[in-house]
């Protein structure tokens, strides 16, 4: 798996919408800049890009974006990253925006037919004085006549409106919480014009974090809720939630983007749910106050809408990369519609991966996805173990899946080991899982990292002497804190992650701005615990080889925090390797960039861990190696 086929062969699949009988859906091209385009399958099969040229079609709402398009009778409306501005664009013509030129966002967005209107999510950031102004808008379709019909909470997402076009849902929250820790699901009557009236609270409130506020063709309102200490699925009936398959698995997840959607309704009324479950992800028909599974061959979903009695989704296994898939829900073998590669995947090549348990901290149980080296063509000296590589997440809220990753087999390729852990804080193990990082970020999921390096290497698998550890975003803070607060790993890669919280605390964006409240705790009345879990302070405890990566356009977590940790190792004389990254945002999507992350991280290891590379590689400059 070299980083040039990963760069050179894949794209990023998300956002499947259906139109009718045609079919939607995003692709992010690392070899176009990282742009993401808008791609519709037509009724008789044709495929075509729908944005060309330098269109990208990226919504920077709450920073994360989702939900950047949505189609209607073969127009589309979509935000274009560079202006942020709404554009509307029909089959064969040029993109026009119809918003103002002005700093406001837009997304999650729904047309209205009936009143030739388009309700959508907009965040207003013309006044660099105050906090962004959230609301939800309406507009004719052309973009006229601009206005606010939902305000008053912090946030919003999942504007919906009922089939007969006589209701509005959506769903609203306020700091502290972000909205897996409470959410309110709101319904509104609308009159002729598009205006709410009779807006009411219908569930929701307090820590019950409700997701995807979704109408069935009869018109009866259906969301998920964690009321349970498990997300699950409900009606709404006479403004009370009846639960439909209770279960201990998610039919929910962090909506860290817009228009996520992990369940949808057929023609015929049927409800297509994923369930998520202590690792394992299923794909099924919510019936009879039960859930049948189908097998489908797919081990993870995502993004799912309908076209008659099939459902279209991203989908991908241990074997098969994700695809754009259409699954008969009455039998008959998936279709690929959209593949992520341009290339074969031999499975001998492919590394397995093993769910497991391993003892942690307070009598605990976690959980990982371990990855054995596997590549047919080479064997290991005798006697000798694999180096080991511990992957953790970013979110923190987020969940690794064991669906095909072509940087995890990256490595497991070249004889390292991989382990994700899904620590505690991580969602698709219930409520208080997700909950166990609630004050507790930089030492559960420091500890579950260590105790998963730990389990392998008791059994066998790894050597103890290399054992790296390896994160973004929020992982990458997990990484650092864990090379300065713990003394077990012997290198670690710092992508893009927090190494100060104090600064983070006191600016970032609006979306995340209160999110440490529940993390760590209220600022600044607790600043003493911020500055005690912050990786700097207990920076004279690093003393392992670092390299660290970094997009100088990243708002959410700025250069600053790179550059503070880097230097503070430059300090102490200590092996360290900094790459940043013009043009990149949080997360790297151009080719190039990824590919001299890729490239760069293994040859860090292999200077550090003293082991040859099987190829030519660009060496990264390393300090006081």
């Amino acid at each position: 798996m070299t980083a040039d086929l990963i760069v050179g062969g894949s794209i990023g699949l998300g956002g499947v919408l259906a139109d009718g009988e045609d079919l939607y859906w995003t692709e992010l091209r690392p070899t176009e800049d990282g742009r993401i385009v808008i791609v519709r399958r037509d009724a008789k099969g044709a495929i075509a890009d729908m944005t060309t040229g330098a269109f990208n079609a990226r919504t920077r709402v709450h920073e994360y974006g989702g939900g950047a398009f949505v189609p209607s009778q073969g127009e589309v409306w979509f935000s274009h990253f560079p202006d942020q501005r709404l554009y509307r664009q029909g089959v064969g013509t040029a993109p026009r925006p119809i918003t103002e030129a002005v700093d406001k966002r837009y997304a999650d967005a729904v047309v209205d037919r009936r009143r030739g209107l388009l309700f959508a999510v907009r965040e207003d950031h013309t006044d660099s004085s105050r906090e962004a102004v959230n609301t939800i808008v309406r507009m004719q379709l052309g973009g006229e006549d601009e206005s606010i019909v939902v305000e008053g909470h912090d946030f919003y997402s999942n504007p919906r409106m009922s089939p007969d076009g006589r209701s509005l849902a959506w769903l609203a929250w306020n700091h502290p919480h972000l909205p897996w820790d409470g959410t309110e699901l709101w319904l509104a009557d609308l009159d002729g014009s598009g205006a709410p009236r009779e807006v009411r609270l219908v569930s929701g409130g307090g820590e019950d974090a409700i997701y995807q506020p979704e109408w069935s063709p009869e018109g009866v309102l259906h969301f998920v809720s964690d009321r349970s200490g498990w997300w699950n699925l409900y009606r709404l009936e006479n403004d009370r939630a009846v639960a439909l398959a209770p279960l201990e698995a998610e039919f929910g997840s962090p909506l860290w983007t817009l228009r996520q959607s992990n369940y949808a309704f057929t023609a015929n009324g049927r409800l297509v749910a994923v369930a998520n479950g202590s690792g394992s992800t299923g794909l099924g028909i919510v019936e009879k106050g039960g859930f049948r599974r189908l097998e489908t061959g797919y081990t993870a979903f995502s993004s799912l809408t309908t076209i008659g009695e099939t459902v279209y989704c991203v989908a991908a296994a241990p074997d098969k990369p994700p695809a754009v898939v259409g699954i008969p829900l009455d039998g008959g073998a998936p279709e690929i519609v959209r593949l992520c590669l341009h290339f074969d995947v031999d499975p001998r090549y492919v590394s397995w991966p093993e769910l497991i348990e391993f003892p942690t901290e307070g009598g605990r149980t976690a959980h990982a996805i371990y990855y054995p080296p596997t590549n047919p063509d080479y064997e290991a000296p005798p006697g000798e173990k694999p180096p080991l590589v511990v992957h953790s997440h970013g979110g923190p809220t987020s969940a690794y899946s064991t669906s095909f990753n072509l940087h995890t087999q990256f490595y497991a390729s070249r004889g390292i080991a991989i382990i994700e852990v899904n620590y505690g804080g991580s969602t698709g193990y219930g409520t208080e899982y997700r909950r166990r990082l609630n004050g507790q970020w930089g030492v559960v999921d420091v500890d579950d990292c260590v105790n998963a390096a730990r389990y392998l290497v008791d059994r066998g698998l790894a050597d103890e002497r290399h054992v790296a550890v390896s994160g973004g975003s929020a992982g990458g803070y997990t990484t650092l804190a864990a090379l300065t607060m713990r003394n077990y790993f012997k290198a670690g890669a710092n992508h893009f992650g927090l190494s100060d919280l104090v600064p983070f605390a006191k600016d970032t964006h609006k979306f995340e701005s209160r999110y440490l409240d529940s993390l760590i705790g209220p600022f600044p009345e607790r600043e003493d615990l911020y500055r005690e879990r912050s990786p700097l302070t207990h920076i004279d405890n690093l003393h392992c080889p670092l390299i660290v990566f970094q997009g100088l356009e990243d708002k959410v977590v700025p250069p600053n925090q790179s550059e503070l940790i880097v230097e503070a190792a430059r300090r102490k004389g200590l092996t360290v390797a900094y790459l940043a990254f013009e043009g990149e945002q949080h997360g790297f999507r151009q080719a190039k960039n990824i590919k001299r992350t890729l490239e760069g991280e293994l040859y860090f290891y292999s200077q550090v861990f003293d082991f040859a590379l099987g190829e030519e590689v660009e060496p990264v400059a390393i300090e006081n190696l």
